[in-house]
């Protein structure tokens, strides 16, 4: 089966990939990369289009004044960049700030004049996979950067006891610190950010998943 998909595999596509894994790694500000290379043709391409869909997708201006998913995800990407140090794989973490909203293009809707993305997480994690998996054959880094996908809504569902928390699987699936930190990137990659109350939602959802975790 592996052999297989190395096949399939864009020889031109994995060079891509590789670039940009370089510049997440090593850019002290991504965003700017990214940016530049969104305007280009090979951006067009499967799977780096998914991405780009991402510039079509608005959100909603009370809690994301920075507009379009792309937008957003540029800062997430830029803070992510500011505390991969903190990361065990900064590798996966940073893939993982960059696809976290995949999901999005596919699950935005107007619902009674509200833009909502319900299960932007739970589509994510299929999308990333999909994504990842045209692009490499290591599956413990595609399952990483996958299950933090999936989990990167979770600082909200856990503090504010929603219905939509899973915290068994959460702390079955990925490292507490991973998915703190990256749900930290989210929260703070947004304009107008009151940047000490996210950073003690921070403190509170590690604080959370460490008692969940001694269970």
């Amino acid at each position: 089966m592996k052999f297989e998909m190395t096949q399939l595999i864009d020889d031109n596509k994995i060079i891509f990939f590789n670039e940009i894994t370089e510049h997440l790694l090593n850019d002290p500000i991504p965003s700017e990369y990214m940016n530049q290379v969104s305007t280009e043709a090979r951006f067009k391409e499967y799977p780096f289009q998914m991405l780009l869909r991402l510039k079509e997708t608005e959100q909603s201006k009370k809690h994301h004044p920075e507009g379009n998913a792309w937008n957003h995800t540029m800062m997430v990407v830029d803070e992510a960049a500011k505390v991969k140090e903190q990361s065990k794989n900064k590798k996966a973490f940073l893939w993982a700030a960059l696809l976290h909203d995949i999901g999005k293009p596919d699950t935005t809707k107007v619902r009674r004049g509200r833009i909502t993305s319900y299960d932007h997480d739970k589509v994510g994690e299929k999308l990333c996979r999909k994504f990842l998996q045209s692009l490499s054959n290591d599956d413990k880094f595609i399952d990483m950067v996958c299950d933090l996908v999936r989990y990167h809504m979770h600082i909200l569902y856990i503090l504010k006891e929603l219905p939509y928390a899973d915290p068994k699987g959460l702390i079955k699936k990925v490292d507490i610190h991973e998915i703190a930190l990256l749900c930290r990137c989210d929260r703070l990659g947004r304009i107008g950010v009151n940047r000490e109350e996210e950073e003690d939602n921070y403190s509170k959802f590690l604080k959370s998943l460490q008692e969940l975790n001694k269970k």
